[in-house]
């Protein structure tokens, strides 16, 4: 698939690394940092979405998106990020998630909207269960970051270019390639949001760590084992 992953926001916590291994299916082992797993909030707006050779369609090519992730190795070491839960506001690209990556997409009433520095992301869940999980979030943008800033822990929760999943019970992989993200300071002004309790993970304890992004075109192939 071609798409583009642009207005988008990464809001982190620190979590026990135990209990994020609780979480992941046998051959993944949760990856840390400072001895603390990561899980992160990501929304963002999904456009440009097609299989290669196809243009560009009315509607179904662009909509929000609200990822809650974190961040394994699988037995041979290669890192990646394992999805808990993923929310999207077209009902087709979530039946295509679910049946043909085996993630666990949910369809969401979705918005982004921005106002010259201020991005406002908007989810209540529909389908399926638990219905009405929410993520209300608006951040305001900040100054790029340059090389000097950008330390090992902003790559470790934004430079992933592999996703897991499992598949007619098996373990996959697919990969991810597009350029390093343009990283900006992102100063947090408002987060109401229930997704993280809704895919099994207690409620997010203490401030979290924020970078925003304009977005970057990404070719995603498909799983393999």
């Amino acid at each position: 698939m071609h798409n583009e992953w642009n207005s988008l926001t990464f809001i982190h916590w620190r979590y026990p690394p135990d209990l994020i291994q609780a979480l992941l299916p046998t051959g993944l082992t949760v990856e840390t940092v400072d001895g603390s797993a990561w899980v992160g909030l990501v929304p963002f707006l999904m456009e440009g979405v097609r299989p290669p050779g196809v243009p560009r369609l009315p509607w179904l090519s662009a909509f929000p998106e609200t990822n809650v992730r974190t961040y394994v190795r699988d037995d041979r070491d290669r890192s990646g990020v394992w999805f808990l839960s993923l929310d999207a506001a077209r009902l087709p690209a979530v039946v295509a998630g679910r049946t043909s990556y085996g993630l666990p997409y949910f369809w969401s009433e979705m918005t982004v909207r921005r106002s010259e520095d201020v991005i406002s992301y908007r989810c209540s869940r529909r389908w399926p269960a638990p219905r009405g999980a929410r993520c209300d979030v608006d951040v305001r943008l900040g100054p790029a970051l340059n090389e000097r800033e950008l330390d090992e822990q902003a790559y470790f929760l934004t430079a992933r270019y592999r996703l897991f999943s499992v598949v007619l019970g098996r373990l996959v992989a697919a990969e991810a390639e597009h350029v390093d993200w343009p990283l900006h300071r992102a100063e947090l002004l408002h987060l109401d949001q229930d997704l993280l309790p809704a895919a099994g993970l207690p409620a997010p304890d203490g401030q979290p760590l924020l970078h925003a992004s304009p977005g970057v075109p990404v070719r995603l192939g498909m799983w393999h084992r």
